[in-house]
């Protein structure tokens, strides 16, 4: 009786200690806001138009910011990197004025009037090389990590090249109106292909460690420092494809990492959650933002959206838990019957902040380079052969027939590949190259190509250079000969910059055949859609060998090409890709920028197909298209007659 009795004062006892823990437990309302790939989007411009643009720039973004901030007692700020490179700003500050130590970056004046309260570092954070990195982030009045570029000390250790995590104490209110110290974890991650998109950037000077085992090694000496939260900040996409290391987009993956509580991702220029490429993952939840019950957000690009996660914390000092969460990806601008709908007017003193530097940027791209005898524009370059891409290629061209002369590969014939990087997409129906005939500025070379490659020569067999056209041809839907109805010949889902046109042959792509590769370059179907491939005017010899002028990104492995993984480079040539047209430019004086029609479609029978581009190509379309109506977004649709 007496055991019974002392068991049952137990249990009164123990209750009565759980109600009065519950009691003292205090409940805390938590904010995460997340900037992510601004690509140097500051002020709400488009330089390659002389105009406006209230679909981008950080100065809106802002006002989203302020607003959000006011809304919440407890809040903190984040940028996911993919910072200072993307735009004629990024390229002034780097190229033209060149900054200089002790000197703030045009992208710090603006951020440090808004308070961050930590950066990660993206991909494109190394294009202009280390030395210029450290010189940009020498201007931040706020702290940067990235946990999984290294130092390789050479004995089988390794030390990370920047701060690879940071544990900051924040005060915050619960909704008792009670003060507490919360310690906030933030681990920041960069895709570890690096190393190859910046290859010469980099090799002799850092490594890249795959994200998923670099969060194992860091995460628990966090909770151990005393993380009352881990705030994950991977510059890196979201797929459920299976883990193969290394891999480049490992958000799904990082978010199965005990420990990890919040996931601010970017990278991908895709909105999460909200995106219907999401609907479908395992493990993720497209509506309340969540992936393996992990909160996430990914907040679009150059400032289109602010991501937003809010916590609900439960707990005291050193043992606060999770109890409830909510993501958003709060937009700057709406469509709406086909109109841009500004949301939020910019904030002023972002837009004076960077002023000077804005102006100075005018004055530089109007530098002229040339004249076309005609216009150049990219509204069908994904439904035909189009000038936008020819110039490119024969820029490329023209130059590697230059470096090989005297050398033991000028006797290799020389092919050429480049893509569409402005034809529409996410971009909307306003992002595409439109250079009218006249004058070429060098904001018109930017607009042609829009980012600081660098120019590299592959050598490959006719075989090889066949496979990478099937990997191209992904950007296309499967279309039925005998399906009745509109079906739409485009894959949206696939990036235009990973449609590479190739130069110097002459092929047809057959849509009727699924696509050989699917997004992850693997072969997934036996079937060929490149057909009729040739080479001066007879069937390519698959054995033949070929020089490939390129860019470091898909030389070096970028968008998953077979035969391209930076191991078939023979030349790496001194020069960007952006600067050889604009000599080419130079040297032309006056040129005719028509597309010589080297690639064509195979043919889909009675099918009716149809694409949609910007409404101002509507007066350029050809006799085999006709105009339908805009969508929602606001593209023109078409169909082929």
């Amino acid at each position: 009786m007496n055991k019974l009795l002392l068991g049952l004062g137990t249990v009164g006892l123990g209750a009565t200690a759980l109600a009065a823990a519950t009691a003292s437990a205090a409940t805390v309302e938590l904010r995460l806001m997340e900037t992510t790939d601004l690509h140097m989007h500051i002020v709400d411009y488009d330089y390659y138009t002389d105009n406006q643009n209230v679909t981008v720039g950080l100065a809106r973004t802002a006002a989203l910011i302020n607003a959000a901030r006011n809304e919440r007692g407890n809040s903190v700020l984040v940028d996911n990197g993919d910072l200072i490179q993307g735009n004629p700003l990024g390229d002034f500050v780097a190229k033209g004025d060149v900054l200089r130590f002790g000197e703030t970056h045009p992208a710090y004046k603006a951020m440090n009037l808004l308070d961050y309260d930590v950066g990660n570092i993206g991909n494109h954070e190394f294009n202009f090389g280390l030395d210029f990195l450290i010189k940009a982030l020498n201007g931040a009045n706020f702290p940067y990590i990235s946990s999984n570029v290294m130092v390789d000390l050479g004995d089988g250790s390794d030390q990370p090249y920047f701060q690879p995590y940071l544990i900051q104490e924040k005060t915050v209110i619960d909704n008792a109106g009670q003060p507490h110290e919360l310690s906030i974890g933030y681990i920041g991650f960069v895709p570890p292909q690096i190393m190859n998109w910046d290859k010469d950037n980099l090799e002799g000077l850092v490594v890249a460690h795959d994200m998923v085992e670099t969060a194992e090694r860091f995460v628990p000496q966090m909770k151990a420092e005393g993380a009352d939260i881990i705030v994950a900040i991977p510059h890196s996409g979201l797929s459920d494809a299976a883990r193969q290391g290394m891999d480049e987009n490992a958000t799904w993956h990082l978010a199965q990492v005990e420990g990890i509580d919040a996931i601010l991702f970017g990278h991908a220029h895709a909105v999460f959650p909200g995106s219907p490429a999401y609907d479908t993952m395992d493990n993720v939840d497209n509506e309340s933002g969540t992936i393996f019950g992990v909160p996430a957000v990914m907040p679009g690009f150059w400032g289109s959206h602010l991501g937003i996660i809010d916590l609900t914390l439960e707990g005291e000092a050193g043992n606060w838990q999770i109890a409830g969460s909510r993501s958003e990806a709060r937009p700057i601008f709406s469509r709406e019957n086909g109109e841009t709908v500004a949301l939020v007017e910019p904030v002023q003193s972002i837009l004076d902040a960077v002023d000077s530097d804005h102006q100075a940027t005018l004055d530089y791209m109007a530098q002229r380079v040339g004249e076309t005898t005609a216009s150049i524009n990219s509204y069908f370059a994904v439904v035909q052969d189009d000038p936008s891409v020819q110039v490119v290629n024969n820029a490329q061209t023209w130059y590697v027939e230059n470096i090989v002369r005297g050398t033991e590969l000028e006797e290799l014939p020389i092919l050429s590949a480049a893509a569409p990087f402005k034809a529409g997409g996410r971009g909307g129906p306003d992002y595409y190259t439109d250079v009218p005939a006249g004058d070429i500025a060098l904001k018109n070379v930017a607009d042609l190509y829009i980012y600081p490659n660098d120019l590299k020569v592959v050598k490959l067999t006719g075989e090889q250079v066949i496979e990478w056209l099937e990997r191209s041809a992904g950007q296309f839907n499967t279309i039925d000969p005998d399906a009745s109805g509109a079906q739409p010949l485009v894959d949206d889902s696939f990036p235009t910059y990973n449609f590479d046109v190739i130069d110097g042959i002459s092929y047809r792509i057959d849509v009727t055949v699924p696509p050989r590769y699917n997004n992850d370059g693997e072969v997934v179907n036996d079937q060929h859609r490149i057909v009729d491939v040739q080479f001066e005017g007879e069937p390519i010899d698959p054995d033949q060998e070929f020089l490939i002028a390129t860019n470091n990104y898909r030389a070096g492995g970028g968008g998953s090409f077979p035969g391209l993984d930076g191991s078939t480079i023979v030349i790496d040539a001194p020069d960007k890709n952006r600067d050889v047209i604009a000599n080419y430019l130079l040297s032309q004086g006056t040129f005719n920028p028509s597309a010589d029609d080297n690639w064509q479609f195979a043919g889909w029978g009675d099918a009716e197909v149809m694409f949609k581009t910007s409404p101002k190509a509507e007066a350029l379309a050809g006799d085999n298209m006709e105009t339908g109506k805009l969508d929602d977004a606001g593209f023109q649709v078409f169909t082929f007659n």
